[in-house]
């Protein structure tokens, strides 16, 4: 299987290959996660907050596969790009034998901390009911999301997310087909499963997937001479992954605890606060698929050209990931600012939902530059095998900062519901400023300098269009 050399070439061309691919991967994911709610609409209501609630508190256990995928993804293209082929293959397959690992501690766990989790969020009745039994089943899945996830990270570093994209695409398909066969059945020959069917479609949709991206692992050049000793666990080797895994995973922690502060504040403005909040927060995801699957290329790129301490290239590939991305959000801003209420009406025909919701969306056209530039800073971090500076820029943005101004602006400016969204805004823009500060700190030392060489001149927009 060919990989792409990323320390060579124009930056364009690597970016394109990498991020068209990881973004429509990810609208193939996101577009799965739709029709499950689709079909648990057509069976009830509780069934719907079963589903989400139950995925919530699978999110939870998700978030170390999220990390695996980040941690394998700069380790990975640390060592490929120093031309260590050796350690590149120990590193790709120790990190497979952590996949295995991880997954089984985490199914062991999650199946005593999750139905803890959907009963502090869920009142006794069908709704908890529906979440617990999509959870237990949920839990099989996650050896299909683990070692998938995980293994995406070393496709990624080789310069492949085309694998991810295809096997999220064949999933999505398949998924609109077992959903409601498992549901329902087949008429006269058998009856079904009901809301569990929908668990039990992604257990096998995503071990298909697994299967996929760990055949094309084994495909890659560096692994056609790999033997089984190479998989027996090395407790360098998982420290290492360890090291850029707890991060990362913690990270996405601290994201889910943020959700929570939110919909705890905007619960006393009422119900359709609540449902406003969460249709907006489909639509922003639906567009900043581009920016993450920018942002997210920046990762494997970066970390090669890291990796061959050739640090002009790293600078380079952050500012055209920054000058792509501020295209991109040009593009996203009008959209939200003049058609977000349109937008809302798609997922909602309550006038309150589509108000408050496009309230949100107003607010949230003017940040999309800085969460662009946030997560591009958080892939340069990992590449540079920094990620504890990810988790305390997660920890100040959406712990301290999103429950503080939250807190501030309704509790003591007493605004309305748009206190929520400004306090969101400050702990995001506040967030930047610290996250290009560390930035700044850690290229200094790592690399000389984030946008010039402490012993050299400036970039210029020719040196990052430049192919050298």
């Amino acid at each position: 299987m060919q990989t792409e050399d990323l320390t060579k070439g124009a930056m364009a061309t690597h970016f394109r290959t990498l991020a068209i691919p990881a973004a429509l991967g990810m609208l193939f994911a996101t577009l799965y996660n739709v029709v499950d709610v689709y079909w648990a609409g057509r069976l009830s209501t509780d069934a719907q907050a079963g589903l989400a609630i139950g995925y919530q508190a699978f999110f939870v256990l998700m978030a170390i596969g999220f990390g695996l995928s980040s941690a394998l993804s700069a380790l990975v293209s640390n060592a490929k790009g120093s031309g260590d082929n050796s350690q590149t293959q120990r590193l790709a397959a120790q990190g497979l034998s952590f996949g295995i690992i991880a997954t089984f501690v985490s199914m062991v766990i999650g199946w005593f901390i999750g139905p803890l989790l959907i009963n502090l969020v869920s009142e006794p009745g069908a709704y908890r009911d529906a979440a617990l039994g999509y959870f237990k089943f949920l839990i099989l899945a996650l050896p299909g999301f683990f070692l998938a996830y995980g293994g995406n990270g070393i496709l990624q570093a080789h310069g492949d997310s085309r694998t991810m994209q295809r096997a999220m695409m064949v999933a999505f398909l398949a998924n609109i087909g077992l959903n409601p066969l498992l549901m329902f059945g087949i008429d006269g020959i058998w009856n079904g499963i009901g809301f569990n069917g929908i668990a039990v479609a992604t257990i096998i949709s995503q071990t298909g997937v697994m299967i996929f991206i760990i055949t094309r692992i084994l495909k890659l050049e560096m692994m056609r001479s790999v033997n089984l000793a190479a998989f027996w666990p090395d407790r360098a080797s998982f420290m290492q992954i360890i090291g850029q895994l707890i991060p990362a995973s913690s990270a996405m922690m601290v994201m889910f605890v943020s959700g929570f502060v939110v919909q705890f504040a905007l619960k006393e403005f009422g119900g359709h606060a609540v449902a406003a909040y969460g249709i907006a927060l489909r639509i922003e995801q639906i567009l900043l698929l581009p920016v993450l699957g920018m942002t997210g290329a920046l990762l494997p790129i970066a970390g090669q050209n890291f990796g061959a301490q050739d640090f002009d290239r790293v600078r380079a590939a952050v500012l055209f990931c920054w000058k792509t991305g501020f295209a991109m959000t040009l593009i996203a801003t009008p959209i939200l600012l003049f058609g977000g209420g349109k937008a809302m009406s798609l997922f909602s025909d309550d006038p309150e939902v589509i108000r408050v919701g496009f309230s949100y969306l107003r607010v949230d056209a003017f940040l999309f530059p800085i969460y662009m530039m946030l997560f591009s800073i958080n892939s340069l971090l990992q590449a540079l095998k920094k990620p504890i500076w990810t988790l305390w820029i997660s920890i100040y943005r959406q712990g301290f900062g999103v429950a503080f101004f939250v807190w501030m602006f309704i509790s003591v400016l007493d605004f309305s519901v748009w206190g929520v969204w400004l306090g969101i805004a400050t702990a995001v823009t506040s967030g930047w400023v610290l996250s290009l500060v560390v930035a700044q700190r850690v290229a200094r030392s790592t690399m000389g300098g984030l946008l010039k060489s402490a012993s050299g001149p400036p970039f210029t927009l020719a040196a990052v269009l430049s192919d050298k």
